[in-house]
């Protein structure tokens, strides 16, 4: 895709990057408008050890978006793992490779980084994005499970 660039995430971008959260039929009825918890919550991704935030450039516009988790592990041999959420492409621009740059983008980067394994969760009424994430060679191989407290 021509002009895609991905940067890390600053603070200043957070309205934006809050935006794209809610640009869906999920997001908008799970984000909120409160953008101080979402600015305190970037700050602690930024200075976190192995926990980044990414966004994704055409022409200086953010198109999208990602988390990425570094997570050492001592199950699979002690191997490394990408933890990936987050996903979020703007609206106006779904469907034209943005999501898919993205993801190789963030695959490449693991790899290169000693990562073994890439994973990711994907809300189960989500079938587009299923459907996409098998297109980029992703298995569904476990059960995910989240207890809201």
């Amino acid at each position: 895709m021509k002009n895609l660039t991905i940067l890390l995430a600053q603070t200043s971008n957070i309205i934006e990057i809050v935006a794209l959260l809610q640009d869906d039929e999920l997001g908008e009825t799970r984000e909120t408008a409160n953008i101080v918890r979402y600015t305190q919550a970037l700050k602690a991704i930024i200075a976190a050890e192995n926990n980044e935030f990414y966004l994704a450039f055409i022409d200086h516009e953010i198109v999208g978006c990602f988390q990425l988790t570094i997570i050492p592990s001592l199950s699979r041999g002690a191997s490394t793992r990408a933890q990936i959420e987050s996903v979020r492409v703007k609206s106006n621009f779904r469907g034209q490779g943005v999501g898919r740059e993205m993801m190789n983008w963030a695959i490449e980067y693991s790899a290169d980084i000693g990562c073994n394994l890439v994973q990711l969760t994907t809300d189960k009424t989500r079938d587009k994005a299923h459907n996409f994430y098998l297109e980029l060679g992703f298995e569904p191989s476990h059960i995910g499970m989240k207890l809201h407290i």
